[in-house]
């Protein structure tokens, strides 16, 4: 008599076993529509784990720094850009290829002004960002002990025109890292969250004492509308961060334009390119006039 292998049935594929289980309503929607489902479900886990622990490691500075313990004000915004960095460089790592690991509504402006994300798409993803943030907050409040000290305002003698101007060339420096690192394709594509999250934190370093380092719609909003306080100056954490993904995509698409590879081409080349006698990578067809 024949042995039939107990794992499986007569009338099961062999193949079928290995295909991972899918949830019953997933087959009834097409493709389009379950891709925005699944693109949406990861911006929102992923802007909720970024922002919970930013906001979190932000929890820390601002209560330790107002209470009893002593932390200098350097230690206190270092502790702060360093959450906030770390934080969006390994969820972006873990997110990338679910939604993109967006997390912001700045940077999902951006990436639709330059072609990359489709406007559903966007429109979609912004809501489950914003709804991250918020959830990310309530948990703050909720399990961390004190009031939720995280909220984005101006600093004593900064003014509402510098603030935006802040949010918005801080912005700008992160939409160009995003965009040169993730949007275009190339040899280092995947360490493009390393460099993201550097640029998240070194913005933060120079944004967080006179702004709060919004950079993110969504970091602002959350926490604001959990704590049902708007301050005047909220415009500046929407009208900033907007204006610089507007510009830094500007600049991505006149780079494009121009053809920019071509000025120092053979970077992503995995062997050596010929150099001349200075030293320097030969231009190709030796066009070095």
């Amino acid at each position: 008599m024949n042995q039939q292998n107990p794992s499986s049935t007569p009338f099961q594929d062999p193949e079928s076993q290995s295909r991972p289980q899918r949830l019953p309503f997933a087959d009834r929607l097409n493709d389009a529509a379950r891709n925005h489902f699944v693109a949406c479900c990861g911006e929102f886990i992923g802007t909720f784990f970024f922002l919970f622990f930013a906001l979190s490691g932000t929890q820390v500075a601002n209560t330790i720094s107002a209470g009893e313990k002593h932390a200098s004000e350097l230690m206190r915004l270092l502790y702060i850009s360093l959450a906030f960095g770390f934080s969006l460089a390994v969820n972006a790592w873990v997110w990338f290829r679910v939604s993109g690991g967006l997390f912001n509504p700045a940077v999902t402006l951006g990436m639709w002004l330059a072609g990359a994300v489709p406007l559903v798409r966007s429109v979609l993803v912004v809501f489950s960002q914003l709804l991250g943030s918020i959830a990310a907050s309530a948990v703050v409040l909720a399990i961390f002990p004190g009031t939720l000290a995280v909220q984005t305002t101006l600093s004593r003698g900064t003014t509402p025109g510098q603030g935006f101007l802040i949010e918005l060339f801080l912005t700008f420096q992160l939409l160009v890292t995003i965009q040169m690192l993730a949007g275009e394709k190339h040899a280092a594509t995947f360490m493009a969250p390393i460099g993201i999250g550097l640029s998240l934190f070194i913005a933060e370093l120079s944004g967080v004492s006179f702004t709060g380092g919004s950079l993110n719609p969504a970091r602002s909003f959350g926490p604001a509308l959990v704590l049902g306080d708007f301050p005047m100056e909220h415009w500046i954490y929407w009208a900033g961060p907007a204006a610089g993904a507007v510009l830094a995509t500007g600049l991505y698409k006149f780079l494009k334009i121009l053809d920019y590879e071509r000025a120092n081409p053979g970077q992503d080349a995995s062997a050596e390119l010929p150099r001349n006698e200075e030293g320097r990578i030969r231009l190709l067809n030796n066009e070095a006039r």
